[in-house]
């Protein structure tokens, strides 16, 4: 009981500290469940994306064959067929030296996969209950 008589309704330190631990543990469960969903969403997509690319690769594996066998034939109309086959394969590795390049670097901004979101969350937590025990 207070001094005024009536009974004390503050919760004890035994109790505040029950209850902080609890909603720890639960706000670390919430954070981990958190960082599972964002990265089972990110493999959903990358695998969607990673299948519609080898779609993409094999339609465009053919058409670029059938494009090169067009231009060598072109080029023998004017110049000695493997002359006009040097040419061509000169220009196809110039392009596949520049996507090589350019493939690298996109790689590169997407590596590790992170969830980025959750750590940020994660962070600002930490950073809350730091500033909380301070006072």
């Amino acid at each position: 009981m207070s001094s005024t008589g009536r009974p004390d309704t503050r919760p004890s330190i035994g109790e505040l500290v029950g209850s902080l631990t609890e909603k720890l543990s639960r706000l670390i469960r919430d954070e981990i469940s958190l960082a599972k969903a964002e990265m089972a969403q990110k493999a959903k997509h990358a695998g969607v994306g990673a299948g519609l690319l080898a779609g993409a690769a094999l339609l465009g594996f053919f058409a670029l064959a059938t494009l090169i066998a067009t231009a060598v034939l072109g080029l023998a109309e004017v110049l000695a067929p493997w002359l006009a086959a040097l040419i061509v394969t000169l220009v196809l590795l110039t392009i596949t030296g520049i996507l090589a390049l350019v493939g690298v670097k996109a790689l590169k901004k997407g590596v590790p996969p992170v969830p980025e979101r959750a750590q940020s969350s994660l962070r600002s937590d930490v950073e809350a209950v730091k500033e909380g025990l301070q006072r």
